[in-house]
This record gives C-alpha cells, sequence and structure tokens, in this order.
C-alpha cells in the first residue's frame, strides 16, 4: 500500500460515499473503487461495507481508517517540521463546542499565529457529543469538553465551573430577570437530543425538583435552538456565553433554585503519543482560559481551575 492509498481511503470513509470521495479527490469512480479492492486483496480482508445509502467501513476498515488518519497527519507534518526547524511544528485539531467556541475561537487563533508559527491550527466545532466522537475516532488531538472527571483512554484536566442560563421569554419574568427553576414547569423546551450531555444534565435537575421538562423540540444544533427561542416558539438552556448578541439580553435569565452547573474542561485522548506541538496547544489552552476568566471576558463562571484541577 502507499500513502495515495491511504488518502483515497480516508476521503471515502469520511465522505461516507465513493462517488462524493471521487468528486472530492477529482479521481473517477471506477478508479477509487479499484484502489480500495487493490487494499482488500493485500490486507486479505473486507474493509467496506457497501449498500444504497453509501458505505461504511468494516471493523477491519475503522482499524486501517485509524491508523491512516494518524500516518497521513505525520506525513502533512513534514513540511512544517523542515521549514521551523528547532520550535514546535505541525497541525492540531482540536474540537470546540459552539458556546465555547463563541468566545475562544478567536483568543486562541490569534494566540498561536503569533506565538506559534509553525502550528498549523485546525479548530472543529459542534456539538460536545459530536466532538466527542471525532476525538475517540483520532480525528481530533483535543477537545475542550463539559466534563469533570477521566474517561477510559482520555485525560481530562478541568478549566471551570459554569452556570447554566435560560434563554427565551417567560411569562411572568421580567426582561432579564433570574428564574427559579420549577417556574420552567409547563414552559416550552427546545433541547439537545435525550443522548446529548446538556441535556442529560438538566433533566437530572428537573427530576431533583420533582418536575418534567416539556421538551416540544430535540435540536442538535446550538444556533438553531438559539434561533428558535429569539422567535418567542420556545425556551432554551445554554451557557451564558452562547448568545453572543448583547441585543438578547433581555432574553437571558440565570437559573436559580438551584443553580445548574457542568464543569469545562480539556479532554486529550492518551492512546497515542502526543507531539510537542500538541502539548504547546495544551499549556496555551489553560493559559488563556485563565485569562479570559480573570479579565471577565468568559462570563458565568463560578469557579476557576488551576493546572491541577484544583478550583482557586
Amino acid at each position: 500500500m502507499d500513502i495515495r492509498q491511504l488518502k483515497y481511503f480516508v476521503s471515502i470513509v469520511d465522505c461516507g460515499s465513493l462517488s462524493k470521495a471521487a468528486d472530492q479527490l477529482c479521481v473517477a469512480q471506477p478508479s477509487l473503487s479499484q484502489q480500495v479492492a487493490n487494499l482488500e486483496v493485500e490486507l486479505k480482508t473486507q474493509l467496506l461495507l457497501r449498500s444504497h445509502q453509501g458505505v461504511k467501513p468494516t471493523e477491519a476498515g475503522r482499524a486501517l481508517y485509524l491508523r491512516a488518519r494518524d500516518v497521513l497527519r505525520q506525513v502533512a507534518q513534514i513540511p512544517l517540521a523542515v521549514q521551523v526547524s528547532g520550535t514546535e511544528s505541525g497541525q492540531v485539531a482540536i474540537g470546540l463546542p459552539t458556546s465555547v467556541a463563541v468566545v475562544f475561537a478567536l483568543p486562541l487563533y490569534r494566540h498561536v499565529r503569533r506565538h506559534f508559527p509553525g502550528i498549523r491550527l485546525h479548530i472543529v466545532e459542534g456539538m460536545s457529543g459530536y466532538l466527542a466522537e471525532l476525538m475517540a475516532n483520532g480525528r481530533l488531538d483535543m477537545a475542550i469538553l463539559f466534563r469533570d472527571a477521566e474517561t477510559r483512554g482520555v485525560s481530562v484536566q478541568p478549566l471551570f465551573e459554569e452556570n447554566l442560563y435560560a434563554f427565551g421569554e417567560i411569562d411572568g419574568i421580567r426582561a432579564g430577570a433570574d428564574v427559579p427553576l420549577r417556574r420552567l414547569a409547563g414552559v416550552p423546551l427546545v433541547l439537545p437530543s435525550p443522548a446529548n450531555g446538556l441535556r442529560l444534565l438538566i433533566e437530572r435537575a428537573f427530576a431533583r425538583e420533582g418536575i418534567e421538562p416539556e421538551v416540544v423540540a430535540d435540536v442538535d444544533s446550538l444556533p438553531t435552538m438559539l434561533a428558535i427561542a429569539r422567535e418567542l416558539d420556545g425556551v432554551t438552556i445554554v451557557s451564558s456565553d452562547a448568545f453572543g448578541n448583547t441585543a438578547d439580553q433581555h432574553l437571558v435569565h440565570r437559573l436559580v433554585e438551584p443553580e445548574i452547573s457542568r464543569t469545562v474542561s480539556l479532554c486529550v485522548p492518551n492512546a497515542l503519543p502526543t507531539s510537542a506541538a500538541s502539548v504547546a496547544i495544551q499549556k496555551v489552552v489553560a493559559q488563556l482560559v485563565a485569562e479570559l476568566v480573570a479579565s471577565g471576558i468568559w462570563t458565568g463562571v463560578l469557579s476557576e481551575h488551576n493546572a491541577s484541577g484544583d478550583p482557586i
């Protein structure tokens, strides 16, 4: 096998379709199919399952995919390592939930661009569950996620605790006022799908108060949840920095009695060796988050953590 075959295979799995991968790679689909067939012959195993919906990897194909991505990433880092000899260099992929990216993506980019010119930053924004899946598949070097304890194969460095807020118009509650959780009983809620960590956190808080959330839509998109709430067609629950637009402050309500909070952590897979560039970005993330929290730019923070993970 060669680098070209690995690149083709990774693209096919990412696209979930031979035709889409062929378009992306500007390669004829029969040629792409032949490359996969050659790989299957060489490795003596089936790599892809084909159906009318597209293709997906077999267990053997998934194993090849993970290792191929790692090989391609290392190959991509070679030119940067040669150009910036003696300094941290290479590509580092970091996942940021949308509510975090609103505050953190631009300062992170600026800092890395200024202080680590040899590092090519790859920022992936999305819902936390999607980012955790990408990290498990080896497509992210790290991600900021809402976790407070280590899980198998992932080290967790807590950064801070944050409050959650209700966003939307609530009958009987004046604009911008705090709202007791019990006042959300019977209020139409637009929340992430049941498998999402935020949804589980919210449901547990409601259960402790003995009330049932009235969920009218499951939406795995922060911008869409906020857009629905802005149309006054439901209320959503997110962190304070998710709103972005100061014109929406009249729709922001801090949850009280009880407060709902979650831990924001830097998560790093520990199954593979960590590059010097990745270590540098991990340090930058911890330092930059602390600066943004201390300056008040990152709002809604209950407590900050030091490098050891202890509240300070």
